[in-house]
């Protein structure tokens, strides 16, 4: 059953100061940039031009997350899950509040990572949001204007069992969801009701589909362009890695391999773990982990990184694909790509 709530939506303007120790663009010195660009191999060059840059499009943030980019409404949102907070971007009017509180309606004050996370758009343009604090998947109403915007509980259990904290989700073109559900937005002080940590579908009636209870912390999620391959990285720093799961014509797993290993990458110094991704209409990665943004093509290729200076937690494209946005920290960040 889907249980009703309302958020408070704000259009105040946010102040951010960006960091010192970045350089001016070269854009009118308009956004300071930072960072460098990995090119491990030559194929890279034919997605991110030579001489792009990372600019940092705001700052000031706790922990941002969950970038998504809205085409009709023209603006990106992400969010700062310890702030319990929605943000919007737009190139005119810079960062405003757009839901707060976004994943948590008791009092934060005392949770780690009481807000939303992973942010994604259903087949109606509804916003869906894993709520950390809630412990769920919800989906908000599709009317961006509205002062006290509505949304739904989608799932808050599976097997009667609470989740443990809903990460980020990825929607297939039938309509139903793939999500992850890591520790991470549990406290002390919070019963963890599931004994594994588990990725999961819904079906075309709302259920819970347990695909894969076997990895130690789940969390980025991406589905190929073919919709047969979902692929999820894994936040472990002993077992850094990315899998690729096929997937049948109902979306269930047939078998799953691990695409890419970066352990040894983790363990060099490089900031970071796998992550948040998102996969181009190439069937390209990008996918956060140690260094910043990775860029790995569907056979596993580590073509190069996007090295952002921060532990980096996801990333996401604009619609036609010329821009990566990232977020890294406390920062939110942009590439323009080919």
């Amino acid at each position: 059953m889907m249980t009703k709530y309302v958020f408070l939506a704000f259009s105040s303007f946010v102040m951010l100061a960006c960091s010192t120790s970045t350089r001016e663009s070269s854009e009118a010195g308009r956004y300071q940039t930072t960072g460098s660009i990995d090119r491990l191999n030559p194929a890279i060059n034919e997605l991110i031009p030579e001489g792009a840059e990372i600019e940092i499009l705001a700052s000031g943030f706790r922990w941002s997350e969950g970038p998504l980019w809205v085409e009709d409404q023209q603006f990106l949102l992400f969010s700062d899950v310890p702030a319990n907070t929605v943000y919007k971007w737009t190139e005119a009017d810079s960062v405003t509040v757009f839901l707060s509180p976004s994943g948590y309606l008791g009092d934060s004050l005392n949770k780690r990572e009481p807000g939303a996370n992973g942010l994604a758009l259903d087949l109606q343009g509804r916003l869906l949001l894993c709520q950390h604090g809630e412990r769920q998947l919800a989906r908000m109403a599709a009317d961006w204007t509205s002062p006290s915007p509505t949304y739904e509980a989608i799932t808050s259990q599976y097997e009667g069992k609470r989740f443990n904290s809903p990460n980020d989700v990825v929607v297939h073109s039938a309509g139903y969801y793939f999500f992850t559900d890591p520790p991470y937005g549990l406290d002390e002080w919070d019963t963890k009701e599931l004994d594994f940590q588990g990725v999961y579908k819904t079906d075309e009636w709302g259920n819970m589909i347990l695909l894969v209870d076997t990895l130690t912390r789940p969390n980025g999620i991406g589905l190929a362009p073919d919709e047969r391959t979902l692929y999820i990285g894994v936040s472990d720093g002993d077992r850094a890695r990315y899998y690729a799961y096929s997937l049948d014509k109902k979306g269930l797993v047939i078998r799953g391999k691990v695409l890419l290993d970066v352990t040894a990458l983790a363990k060099k110094e490089n900031m970071g773990v796998p992550d948040g991704l998102t996969v181009d209409s190439k069937g390209n990665l990008f996918a956060t982990g140690p260094g910043g943004v990775l860029v790995i093509s569907p056979e596993g290729v580590h073509l190069g990184t996007i090295r952002t200076g921060q532990p980096t937690a996801n990333c996401a494209f604009s619609t036609d694909e010329s821009v990566l946005y990232i977020t890294a920290n406390m920062h939110l960040m942009r590439v323009k790509l080919r």
